[in-house]
């Protein structure tokens, strides 16, 4: 059931095997999307769901065997079911490009796999991301886009991939010095690193633990900085104790989720 319009959802598969210039002007656009289902030569079937989860759910037999005939998945997954949905791409050895809020990055299901190299973000990091809503819904703001379709804003929106991009593999400029001045980059109360509370203020000449804001992930090139760890039990460093603290204090002031790097030689 929609909860905002109070009518039943009904989900499609949709195989589109040709795509053609409709409208005949010389380029593909949405109004030839808008006319592929027109042709014989594509089709749409109605998905029923499995008796456990419906037509929508991505956990439904139909949907995983939909997901078993993919080679990538292009998607923007529910985000109250994001652990699990990356959890059954994962599952699935499937390649994907999904979209996720950036706290994602320290859950404690999928820190590790950004850790281990197995998950990343991708373009566009932070962003407030625009989606068009359908007539009959609630809009909160009353906006709309250039096509004078209603249009709703989610702040803090992140791409997630396990494709490898150009921007993974580019190197931070680093143009601050611990030596000029220590007292801007305070040790913490209970971890044996210092904080720097802002990306652009990463240090060049620093070769021991740092923690980050999470925003560091839109410029983590893992050929420039080891990940280490996260303000979280589950993300604490190998080598720190198992007693540690790790929520993140400097002179007792608790501070926002931090992601710890260090320099790679």
């Amino acid at each position: 059931m929609d909860e905002n319009t109070g009518r039943h959802r009904r989900a499609y598969k949709a195989v589109v095997n040709v795509f053609r210039d409709t409208t005949g002007d010389g380029g593909l656009d949405m109004d030839d999307i808008r006319n592929l289902l027109d042709s014989g030569e594509n089709e749409l079937t109605e998905l029923h769901g499995d008796g456990t989860y419906g037509a929508c759910d991505f956990r439904s037999k139909e949907c995983l065997e939909l997901l078993d005939e993919a080679d990538i998945v292009v998607t923007n997954p529910p985000f109250s079911l994001f652990r699990e949905y990356v959890a059954t791409l994962v599952e699935h050895g499937k390649k994907f490009v999904i979209m996720g809020n950036i706290n994602a990055i320290t859950y404690k299901e999928i820190f590790p796999l950004i850790r281990d190299g197995r998950l990343w973000p991708g373009f566009s990091f932070n962003k407030a991301m625009e989606f068009a809503m359908p007539e009959e819904y609630e809009s909160k703001t009353g906006e709309r886009d250039k096509y004078g379709r209603k249009i709703s804003k989610v702040p803090a929106i992140a791409w997630y991939t396990n494709l490898d991009i150009d921007k993974r593999h580019e190197d931070l400029i680093l143009y601050r010095r611990y030596a000029d001045d220590p007292s801007k980059y305070p040790h913490y109360d209970n971890y044996d690193a210092i904080e720097v509370s802002k990306v652009k203020d990463i240090p060049e000449d620093y070769w021991g633990v740092m923690g980050v804001p999470i925003t560091f992930m839109d410029k983590y090139n893992p050929e420039q900085f080891e990940l280490v760890g996260c303000s979280y039990n589950y993300g604490r460093p190998k080598e720190w104790p198992e007693d540690t603290d790790m929520a993140p204090t400097v002179g007792g002031k608790n501070l926002y989720k931090r992601l710890f790097i260090r320099r790679r030689a």
